[in-house]
């Protein structure tokens, strides 16, 4: 199957080309000519919060638009964030207590969009509320979101950290082995490990989409706010067309897409749950004072730091 450009977005191309020449002309001298090639290397692992990214990618949106976008695949957090700190890519697609730790640490970032991925909390079926899981052994990457969302979702079911054991198991697929053989009883997963998890015959008892939590954004460096502000309001723009798309057609049309970017495999790639996709916004203030609130718990970051220029609204566009 070949995702196809559909006369909507051809349409819709053309208005926002026109509306762009327009914006783009009253734009401040400081920023690059429109008359320059625009691009950016954003990175990202394989996940749901990205595919509109890939989508408006795959379909023209962003040749159509005059960016050169290239998406970087990573297949683990620490080399992802190594390659955005190193300056390797431009933004990456991660999560908030991540970016949080690294902004309070000094490194000149900012997010510019939040994501509507999700995590649940997969269990064995035997189970059918979290209180049930009291004292029984939670697997978490210690110190990230995975970890966050776990007690979050602790919290949410009227249980503190100390109510359940933390075996710490940084790989998501060993988690989910581990599972598989009984030797934990519960972790929060993101897809397409909810979906694989689903299959094996694990139950949700509990996910940020259910609690209203959203958990993960695009940051981009500083400097390429700075210097290369066209290109991050055309790859918001694209991400709007993506949106779209994606509201526009069934999982079969999106198989190839579920199956190849976000890992879904193919046999199940009609058992996913799509997330809510909306045009970008940005984090909820309620979500950031939450990262850094627990940030702060965990002693994580600066007793004094409050995220302040976390989060940069300059490019939204309404």
């Amino acid at each position: 199957m070949q995702l196809r450009p559909i006369r909507y977005f051809v349409t819709a191309m053309a208005v926002v080309l026109g509306s762009l020449a327009l914006f783009f002309t009253s734009c401040k001298s400081g920023n690059k000519s429109t008359n320059e090639h625009l691009s950016l290397r954003v990175g990202a692992m394989s996940s749901m919060d990205y595919l509109p990214y890939v989508i408006a990618e795959k379909i023209g949106v962003y040749d159509s638009l005059g960016l050169d976008l290239e998406i970087v695949k990573f297949f683990s957090a620490n080399d992802r964030d190594a390659a955005f700190r190193a300056g390797q890519v431009d933004g990456t697609i991660t999560d908030f207590t991540s970016a949080a730790i690294q902004h309070a640490a000094g490194l000149p970032l900012a997010i510019v969009v939040k994501h509507d991925g999700y995590f649940e909390m997969m269990a064995n079926a035997a189970f059918t509320s979290m209180e049930e899981l009291r004292g029984k052994k939670f697997a978490v990457a210690r110190n990230t979101v995975i970890d966050y969302s776990t007690d979050l979702m602790l919290e949410a079911a009227g249980m503190a950290e100390s109510d359940v054991e933390k075996p710490e198991v940084n790989k998501i697929p060993l988690r989910l082995e581990m599972m598989l053989a009984d030797e934990v009883d519960a972790s929060v997963f993101p897809d397409p490990f909810i979906t694989i998890a689903r299959a094996k015959g694990f139950t949700s008892l509990s996910s940020t989409k259910e609690l209203d939590i959203s958990v993960v954004g695009t940051v981009m460096r500083r400097p390429v706010l700075e210097e290369n502000a066209e290109a991050v309001k055309l790859l918001l723009i694209g991400y709007n067309m993506g949106v779209d798309y994606i509201l526009s057609r069934s999982l079969e049309d999106l198989k190839e897409v579920l199956v190849e970017d976000a890992g879904i495999p193919e046999a199940l790639a009609s058992q996913v749950v799509l997330p809510a996709y909306q045009h970008a916004v940005l984090p909820r203030e309620k979500d950031m004072r939450a990262t850094i609130k627990w940030l702060h718990e965990k002693e994580l970051i600066p007793a004094d730091y409050d995220g302040e220029g976390l989060v940069d609204g300059s490019f939204i566009l309404e």
